[in-house]
């Protein structure tokens, strides 16, 4: 007969508590599922942009400034996630690979949190087209481009890939230099975005 130690109990009960934290999250943001598509290569890519340059409709009212609230939403939820694991680790429980991966390189996560508020104007989303008929619907129509090429790449992104599928995009529908520039702005967030939602699962 296994004997029942103390010890036994706590690790048990840290475990439940660990769960009862991680089910909250995921409950939270459940419908939230990881920017993960049909991988494609270069020429799928090109055509899915003009798909998408078919497709997306916008609005050029100053729309609703949601980004920089995202992103500080966003943060907090990597940091909760983030103490989580560091607690449950130093209950001595097991975590995936992917959370110890988490911990290592929480300091890089943080950093492109502070470089995407710092190069990010307050406000300068306001002032690009919004999405009226997309899942993103208000939020700028860059950021939807840029979600859509994290979602078929993986979030691997190589300048070829950006640049076909950009390119693409512009023979049917033209950026405005103010959404050009808002790019690489725009995939860091995205990207963000799609660690929350992977950290959350």
């Amino acid at each position: 007969m296994m004997e029942i130690t103390s010890e036994k109990i706590r690790k048990k009960i840290n475990r439940l508590k660990a769960k009862v934290i991680s089910d909250d999250l995921i409950k939270k943001y459940y419908d939230e599922l990881p920017l993960r598509e049909e991988l494609y290569n270069i020429e799928q890519l090109e055509n899915h942009a003009r798909l998408l340059a078919e497709k997306q409709e916008t609005i050029t009212t100053i729309g609703e400034d949601k980004l920089l609230k995202r992103l500080s939403e966003n943060e907090t939820i990597l940091i909760e996630v983030y103490d989580l694991l560091v607690s449950t680790l130093k209950k001595k429980l097991r975590i995936v690979p992917a959370g110890e991966w988490l911990i290592d390189n929480f300091y890089l996560i943080e950093e492109q949190i502070r470089i995407a508020k710092h190069h990010f104007p307050r406000n300068y989303s306001r002032e690009l087209p919004h999405l009226k008929n997309d899942p993103l619907k208000g939020y700028p129509r860059v950021y939807g481009i840029a979600f859509e090429l994290i979602a078929h790449s993986d979030g691997l992104l190589h300048r070829n890939s950006l640049n076909s599928f950009i390119s693409a995009y512009q023979t049917l529908t033209e950026l405005k230099i103010g959404e050009l520039w808002a790019i690489p702005i725009m995939l860091r967030l995205a990207l963000i975005e799609n660690l929350k939602r992977v950290a959350v699962r």
